[in-house]
């Protein structure tokens, strides 16, 4: 396509320069010739007021001698003879023009131009009256006529070749600006076939190939997003399955002894560690993405989600000895959360308790509304957790230092972290009052990022305060949703 270009254009400047150049050196050509004659003429008529006033051969010969042309041997002046008995006829200077011109410019008494060797002679006719006509020839050599057109054209010529050379020039580099940007989006597009996701084109080059450019990278973050939410949303379905791989586990300890049941416990924990192989792959494929929460206008009743989470995790409850309390859901509250989101989150929180806690540990689910944002705290009266910052880190959650940390994928908390995050709020991992851990998520409700300055202290009052005033709900065992 570039080569293409430059042929074109070469092709269309080189007419132009025949076309311009070509007339303009004969016009060239045409006025040297036409400067040298109008010179000549200049100088024939000179020679006029001295022929009005004699004919004497040596008057003559001196007003010819003064001329340029006459001093250069260049000029002849013919008089004919009168039509008195001793009158003859004069030439002065070398004759040139033969005597058939000569005559021919008599008769017609205009003034006309020969070839003559070496040139070009101007015959100019002067009417003397009773003399007749006289004959003033004037010798225009050949380099006089043509002097300067070669100078002329050669320098027409150095200008042809200029504009040819400036345009193949120009040509090439706007080829280049052409060219390159389309080389790279098609190379571009060949990476991303190929699978190199991370393969990005510069917005460069004409109008056209920037916008080109710029949905093809549009196109590009579109196919890296749908990759990664399509694996997103396999590690969470997977991670899911670890609210009935909970119960079920659950429910096998306390099988008792035998066959049976060592049978059962052996394949729950053969499907909890596929479960973990899909998480852990999923995982590795592509770094987490935002934001998934359903899109503009999806949300939920915070209260109502968790009364009816802790409605399915306070039967394992129950079942382990353990104490519940719940605090803060008696009101409508609505978050810019998907249902299934904010479930997600709880029952990986939760999940997390009964993992790594022991039976009969307490713990207790708090929900505050601050105005601008909603506070839901789980906490425990487990062990606590070892080192809470990196547990925060991405991809490494679990309890680090708490006994049954092994096996955690550390996909719950980038759930938890994910929902928060979404709305503008973040994730806090602290000491409870209760003794154990303290999971705070910090949800927005307007989508940005809440002032903290003085809260966390009132939070922790407001906290204590409710948990101190939570009763044991009584729950009644059911099926918790397929998550």
């Amino acid at each position: 396509m570039r080569w293409a270009l430059v042929k074109v254009c070469l092709a269309v400047t080189a007419m132009v320069v025949v076309a311009f150049a070509v007339p303009l050196g004969l016009v060239i050509k045409e006025m040297a010739r036409d400067r040298a004659f109008s010179d000549s003429e200049r100088q024939a008529a000179t020679i006029g007021p001295t022929l009005s006033i004699t004919t004497d051969r040596t008057e003559l010969e001196t007003a010819v001698l003064t001329t340029e042309p006459g001093a250069a041997g260049r000029m002849a002046v013919h008089v004919p003879a009168s039509g008195e008995a001793d009158s003859v006829a004069v030439e002065i200077g070398t004759r040139r023009a033969t005597r058939k011109d000569l005559e021919t410019v008599r008769e017609s008494g205009r003034a006309s131009i020969t070839e003559v060797a070496g040139g070009s002679a101007l015959l100019q006719p002067t009417a003397l009256g009773s003399r007749g006509t006289v004959v003033v020839e004037v010798f225009v050599p050949e380099d006089e006529v043509s002097n300067g057109v070669a100078t002329a054209w050669l320098m027409l010529a150095g200008v042809g070749i200029a504009l040819i050379v400036g345009s193949v020039a120009v040509a090439d580099r706007l080829g280049v600006r052409m060219v390159e940007p389309a080389r790279r989006l098609a190379g571009a597009a060949q990476d991303l076939g190929e699978g190199r996701l991370g393969t990005r084109v510069p917005e460069e080059g004409p109008t056209e190939l920037r916008s080109a450019a710029a949905a093809f990278n549009s196109m590009a973050d579109q196919v890296v997003q749908l990759l990664a939410n399509e694996r997103e949303l396999a590690a969470d379905l997977s991670h899911r399955l670890r609210t009935p791989l909970t119960v079920l586990r659950l429910n096998a300890a306390s099988l008792g002894e035998g066959p049976a049941a060592e049978q059962t416990r052996a394949a729950v924990q053969q499907l909890e560690r596929e479960v973990d192989t899909i998480i852990r792959t999923a995982r590795e494929q592509r770094p987490q993405s935002q934001g998934q929460n359903g899109g503009p206008g999806a949300g939920c009743d915070v209260s109502e989600v968790i009364r009816e989470r802790m409605g399915f995790w306070s039967a394992l409850a129950e079942d382990e000895g353990r104490e519940v309390r719940l605090a803060g859901v008696d009101r409508t509250v609505r978050i810019p959360v998907a249902r299934p989101e904010l479930a997600a989150a709880l029952d990986a929180l939760l999940g997390n308790v009964f993992r790594h806690t022991a039976e009969g540990t307490a713990f207790a689910v708090d929900v505050h509304h601050s105005g601008d944002a909603v506070i839901v705290l789980v906490s425990d009266a487990g062990g606590g957790i070892a080192d809470p910052k990196a547990a925060l880190a991405r991809g490494s959650s679990g309890r680090g230092g708490v006994k049954g940390a092994v096996g955690s994928t550390g996909l719950g908390l980038d759930i938890v972290r994910r929902v928060a995050e979404s709305t503008g709020g973040d994730v806090r991992i602290g000491r409870s009052v209760l003794g154990g851990t303290e999971v705070r998520i910090w949800i927005g409700l307007d989508g940005q990022q809440p002032q903290r300055r003085g809260r966390g202290h009132r939070v922790g009052r407001q906290r204590r305060g409710a948990i101190g005033r939570g009763t044991k709900r009584p729950f009644r065992s059911g099926a918790g949703p397929n998550l």
